[in-house]
């Protein structure tokens, strides 16, 4: 049987409870867009070996085949010029070659037309070229390649060409030690446009830390199409730091979108000039707010701090000469072994470690311990807000009879040698 909904308030609540039902859908499709499907670009492997990137050969001979392979001697004596090492035969350069990159490349009945790139194996290359060139390399820097394009701003939300350029981009001889991430998974939630726009260090070092990074590069690659098919506007932009700081900027065009892959490629090449200039003119320095983990102490705290070591132990050499048992005293205080419980009747005198993250768990514990069965005074040796507290305990029992008193009254302890730490 179905009933109807008569009243005005049963509806309006079944109302508001489809309105509920259809938002937590729609913001579980959303969260499994943000992270699903396909998206991230592995960069590739960064080598130490020496490469050259950009010659281009244009090579006729009897066949295809013939002028490629006189194209690929050709290059291969290109790039060592520009390298400006000694002169070698074509055979000597050749055993230095690791490897020939085809970034483009035509192949017709008689002629070859490419550009190439030659890696050179930097061990057998080195006794030509020396260590010339040889600098200390930056710190670790974690790469932001931002898309900007049609009113939006793009990072890893999705796999764009700014960032197939960046993660093919062999960086092993560059003086900046890139890190690149996929941004697969999680990584296009935490690294976004609006990420560089942070100035909480304490939210860029959690960042940072993700990724083994001490800083962070930013690449701006803000692109405007004139008319489909047409020529491509680039405006691109270097950025450095939690405090978005500028390094430096530059325009570039491609003819059609067929150009734009190799437009970005040589983009990413100016972008490590700009960051290596900046590296040497002192501006990469990674920033030192970013070290959040060993600040320094004001002088007025390190003053209090030294004065309480002091009355510290004041109190622990008062403590041990009260422990010593007089004819006057009848309950003697001494610093009974754990393993001996004291005389009955007697009272011994424990140290109490109190973690106390602030003021009102300090006061808690003090009331607490003071007020459980057994224990005839306390002392406060030290106070840190904040940190762990340090209490003298008067306790008519042995430290394990005192440890299980205190976890009768709530508290976690955990037991040393000659001492207590307890937490709530």
């Amino acid at each position: 049987m179905i009933r109807s909904i008569s009243s005005p308030f049963a509806f309006r609540r079944f109302a508001i409870l489809a309105v509920v039902l259809a938002t937590l859908c729609a913001l579980s499709v959303v969260v499994w867009a943000q992270v699903g499907g396909e998206r991230g670009i592995a960069p590739v492997a960064s080598s130490s070996d020496i490469e050259v990137s950009g010659i281009e050969v244009d090579v006729r001979a009897e066949s295809g085949i013939a002028a490629r392979e006189q194209a690929w001697e050709e290059a291969q004596r290109k790039a060592w010029d520009r390298l400006e090492g000694p002169s070698l035969s074509d055979s000597q350069i050749a055993g230095l070659v690791s490897a020939v990159v085809i970034e483009r490349e035509r192949l017709g009945p008689r002629r070859y037309i490419a550009t190439l790139g030659v890696v050179f194996d930097r061990q057998r290359a080195s006794r030509y070229l020396g260590s010339e060139g040889e600098a200390t390399r930056s710190a670790p820097m974690l790469l932001l390649p931002v898309t900007v394009s049609a009113g939006t701003q793009m990072v890893y939300e999705q796999r764009n060409p700014w960032q197939r350029a960046w993660a093919g981009y062999q960086a092993g001889q560059s003086r900046i030690d890139y890190v690149r991430p996929a941004g697969a998974g999680g990584d296009s939630l935490l690294l976004t446009y609006g990420q560089t726009g942070r100035r909480s260090r304490t939210w860029w070092r959690n960042a940072l830390d993700q990724f083994g990074a001490a800083d962070v590069l930013v690449a701006i690659a803000s692109l405007r199409y004139t008319y489909p098919g047409g020529p491509i506007e680039g405006t691109f932009t270097a950025r450095f730091g939690p405090d978005n700081a500028y390094l430096d900027g530059f325009d570039m065009t491609a003819a059609s979108p067929a150009e734009l892959p190799t437009m970005l490629e040589r983009a990413v090449v100016r972008f490590d000039r700009i960051f290596e200039l900046a590296l040497a003119e002192g501006k990469l320095r990674p920033d030192p707010t970013l070290d959040i983990g060993t600040p320094e102490l004001d002088p007025a705290l390190q003053r209090l701090l030294d004065l309480g070591r002091a009355l510290r132990a004041q109190e622990q050499a008062a403590a041990a000469a009260a422990s010593q048992p007089t004819a006057e005293s009848g309950d003697a205080i001494t610093a009974a072994p754990i393993q001996t419980p004291p005389p009955e009747g007697s009272v011994a005198l424990y140290t109490v470690q109190v973690a106390t993250p602030d003021a009102a768990s300090f006061d808690g514990a003090v009331s607490s311990v003071r007020g459980t069965p057994g224990v005839r005074a306390t002392g406060i040796r030290s106070t840190a807000i904040g940190g762990t507290s340090v209490m003298t305990v008067s306790y008519s029992g042995s430290i394990g009879e005192l440890a299980d008193a205190l976890r009768a009254r709530g508290f976690t302890v955990r037991q040393g040698s000659n001492a207590l730490a307890i937490s709530r």
